[in-house]
């Protein structure tokens, strides 16, 4: 397994996300994924930088760790042709280190084009269309579509990189899984759903990658540490079919008034004992999951989890997860 970090845009100001990956490029991540937001989950997150002028950092401030956004959705907010632009751009600015994630998105983050908020059904629709338009683009010639929900008139990308741009595809169910088993070089996902990734390898996606993510709460005061899981991650407590269809931070905030700390922390890791964090990680090999993420809560208290994990939890890991 690869063990990377993960830079979540919604809590942390977006100066500060250049410089702690680059410390977590010298602690040893192997490499690193970015949210892509437009609003924090919670208000008291306080932060939504732009993802792409983040990334253009990222690629000029490290030298070897790769780049994913964690994930892009291409359907309102951006059009599916420039995302493909900006994603040839970072292949390029990055020496082809980059790693275009997407997903069908959130009412969160897409509702503000004031286009209303699609079905399940349509979203996935348009998510299908989208990413045939981006790989067709990534081809290097021009481009023309007409599908039911998006149009492109002779589009050409004119910057690419040496070789396409990987595509990852998010997935927590077997619609999903099956258009990224047709479509994707990489399957993620932020639920260890093993079904999905066997529905995946089973129908043409045997041998890609798989990208998790486990959010956690690294400290060596295991009330403090619970009590900042329970700050960062209770907005995830309602599951991905509310969290898709929560229109903005006071929303979520409402949904989570019953949430505790020990509820959070049952899904969680919290504290300093590795041995907790290796077994929560087992239950994302055990699922077929070939690449794991660590989200750590709070963004001044990322520099002590990169120290701990150069030291004690990234060697762990490797010894148990050659």
């Amino acid at each position: 397994m690869e063990f990377g970090y993960t830079l979540l845009c919604e809590q942390t100001p977006p100066k500060q996300l250049v410089t702690d990956l680059v410390e977590a490029e010298a602690a040893g991540f192997g490499y690193s994924v970015i949210s892509d937001h437009y609003f924090p989950w919670l208000e008291d997150m306080g932060h939504s930088a732009y993802v792409w002028s983040v990334l253009g950092a990222l690629a000029q401030a490290t030298d070897r760790i790769p780049l994913m956004t964690f994930v892009t959705c291409p359907i309102m907010r951006y059009h599916p042709a420039v995302v493909a632009q900006k994603a040839a751009t970072m292949g390029v600015l990055s020496d082809g280190r980059f790693t275009l994630g997407l997903g069908a998105g959130e009412n969160l983050n897409e509702h503000i084009v004031g286009r209303g908020w699609p079905s399940v059904d349509v979203r996935h629709e348009m998510f299908a269309e989208a990413v045939e338009i981006i790989k067709a683009l990534f081809g290097g010639g021009y481009v023309n579509y007409e599908g039911r929900h998006f149009k492109v008139d002779s589009a050409k990308l004119y910057d690419l990189p040496d070789q396409p741009v990987r595509i990852g595809m998010a997935a927590f169910g077997p619609r999903a899984g099956r258009l990224a088993a047709r479509h994707a070089d990489v399957l993620v996902s932020d639920q260890p759903v093993g079904d999905v990734v066997r529905l995946f390898n089973d129908e043409g996606g045997a041998g890609k990658p798989v990208y998790g993510q486990i959010p956690i709460a690294y400290g060596t005061d295991y009330d403090e540490a619970k009590e900042r899981a329970h700050r960062t991650w209770k907005f995830s407590a309602p599951g991905w079919k509310v969290m898709a269809e929560l229109p903005g931070p006071v929303n979520f905030e409402a949904s989570t008034k019953t949430v505790r700390p020990d509820d959070v922390a049952e899904s969680v890791p919290c504290g300093n004992d590795v041995d907790h964090y290796i077994q929560a990680v087992q239950q994302w090999a055990d699922a077929g999951f070939t690449h794991i993420s660590f989200c750590q809560s709070g963004a001044d208290h990322q520099k002590e989890f990169r120290t701990w994990a150069e030291a004690e939890l990234l060697p762990a890991l490797r010894e148990r997860f050659p």
